[in-house]
């Protein structure tokens, strides 16, 4: 072989790269699943096309049990030949919880879609949306260059719509799904077009190689880099339902079948929190004192602008239940939205305070929704007064309903509301944003009302005429008592040992 050959042939050696099967295997499984699902609902007679759905919470729970060799340490794979610390792909803690997070909340979505499944929506489509947004939301908090990010982003968003409008021939549906489409779709391309301004000013779309760039980028190029920043800002803010982009979160939530609700409220809000902290505190930090300001604003409106519109609810307006779990979110979304403000003034492990709130979010909000499921199959149109004696009627639903609301308020018995409040509170006090502190308090007073009243109305004496017929009461699918069981046994193991959510606000980026 002649000289050049070798060196030739070395050169193309050194572009081969190896692959952490170990690293990528959670989104990996979840895709493949899906795949399997595709191909499996061809062959499957309509008689056994339940089996989908226990194919598909299998797939779920071997990508959590995937996550077993990731909890410790930090694994990177596709990094640049010429520089090893740049990868597209690195799952370090804060990877590894929002995956656990992800992943968990989409296996307790499809325990609340088994009986759907069978009765409303097509059982094939529907699993392998579902597992195909599963595996774009696990793959987006371990992605570590812009292209990857949104990519991670749209896979995790594409399948969402189309099952948020799968109720066949329902028009609530149609509109929630075009409302979703048209507002994210709007979003993407506004992020996009931040995105290439970012790349323009850098010539890069590694996170950690853009923040090298981004304070040293040339005087020409800095106000290109600042809308760059800005315009992918208001992309993912569209994301995460914040103020004022969050006009399309209780249509959307309200038309869509309830699990895909409860999966947009956590999975959906997490996917999109998750993308924000990655470009912010590890792509953006010189621009700290642009988003940081930004975020803070956004945060008080969004958190106001919710819980306001949560308090208008009429208890006897159909969908009202949902209607006010769809404010709530948008009201919580502020709180998570305060640690990753914090971080531009002070330190960007402030957001493992977001971690922390999003993990007890995540478990109490998808507990109200199993428990709305429920009342759903009795009383469909869902308003708040549809609550009234549940206690009566069923008292562990009720109960349970009951710890997720005073969860979701911060009061005891659900400690674990309580210490997630506090953490992301002292988040922006250490940050010196007083004012946020604030703001945060008085909504979180306000919001006191809504989640007491709903639960008062659990404990009242049901109406005569309401009062239904033992054997009327429709039967509660096992998976979806498996769901509210699960969902509230966690809750209560958080706020036993309420010293986990300062563990996983320890959670950091590096």
């Amino acid at each position: 072989m002649t000289p050049d050959v070798t060196t030739a042939a070395a050169g193309t050696a050194s572009l081969v790269q190896s692959v952490d099967w170990v690293a990528i295997a959670p989104p990996l499984i979840a895709a493949a699943v899906a795949l399997i699902v595709l191909l499996a609902d061809l062959f499957l007679s309509p008689s056994r096309k339940p089996l989908l759905g226990w194919i598909t919470i299998a797939g779920l729970v071997a990508a959590l049990a995937s996550l077993a060799p990731l909890r410790t340490g930090s694994r990177s794979t596709f990094c640049l030949t010429a520089n090893p610390d740049a990868c597209s792909y690195t799952v370090d803690q804060f990877a590894f919880v929002i995956q656990a997070l992800v992943l968990g909340g989409a296996l307790l979505t499809a325990l609340l879609s088994v009986r759907d499944t069978k009765e409303k929506l097509p059982a094939g489509e529907f699993w392998f949306l579902l597992l195909s947004s599963a595996a774009g939301a696990a793959l987006l908090p371990a992605a570590r260059d812009l292209a990857t990010l949104v990519v991670a982003l749209e896979v995790a968003s594409l399948p969402a719509f189309a099952l948020v409008g799968l109720k066949r021939g329902d028009r609530l549906s149609s509109e929630a799904a075009l409302k979703f489409f048209l507002s994210s779709v709007t979003a993407t391309a506004v992020m996009l077009l931040g995105v290439s301004f970012v790349y323009a000013a850098t010539g890069t779309l590694h996170l950690t190689e853009i923040a090298t760039k981004l304070a040293t980028v040339p005087g020409p190029l800095g106000t290109v880099a600042k809308t760059g920043v800005v315009l992918t800002l208001v992309g993912f803010a569209f994301k995460t339902a914040a103020a004022p982009f969050h006009f399309w979160v209780p249509d959307t939530y309200v038309g869509a079948p309830l699990p895909v609700a409860a999966y947009l409220s956590v999975v959906g809000k997490a996917v999109g929190f998750s993308g924000l902290i990655l470009v912010t505190v590890v792509a953006f930090p010189s621009y700290a004192d642009v988003w940081g300001p930004a975020l803070a604003v956004l945060a008080a409106l969004t958190m106001t602008i919710g819980n306001a519109a949560a308090l208008r609810q009429s208890a006897t307006r159909a969908h009202s239940a949902v209607r006010l779990l769809a404010w709530s979110s948008v009201g919580q979304a502020g709180y998570l939205l305060v640690p990753i403000a914090a971080a531009a003034y002070s330190s960007g492990s402030q957001v493992g305070a977001t971690v922390a709130y999003a993990l007890m979010y995540a478990v109490v909000n998808l507990g109200a929704f199993a428990v709305a499921a429920l009342v759903a199959r009795g009383k469909p149109l869902n308003r708040l007064t549809d609550y009234r004696g549940l206690y009566a009627e069923r008292p562990l639903a009720a109960l349970a309903l009951a710890f997720f609301l005073l969860c979701l308020a911060g009061l005891p018995p659900g400690i674990i509301g309580l210490f997630a409040k506090v953490t992301v509170f002292s988040a922006a006090v250490d940050a010196g944003l007083g004012w946020l502190a604030v703001v945060m308090a008085v909504n979180v007073v306000v919001a006191l009302y809504y989640y007491l009243r709903w639960t008062a109305i659990l404990f009242r004496s049901p109406e005569a005429a309401e009062q239904p017929a033992e054997a009327a009461r429709p039967r509660v699918p096992a998976p979806l008592t498996v769901a509210i069981a699960l969902t509230a046994f966690v809750g209560v193991v958080l706020s036993g040992v309420p010293q986990l959510a300062l563990h996983f606000a320890s959670v950091t980026l590096f």
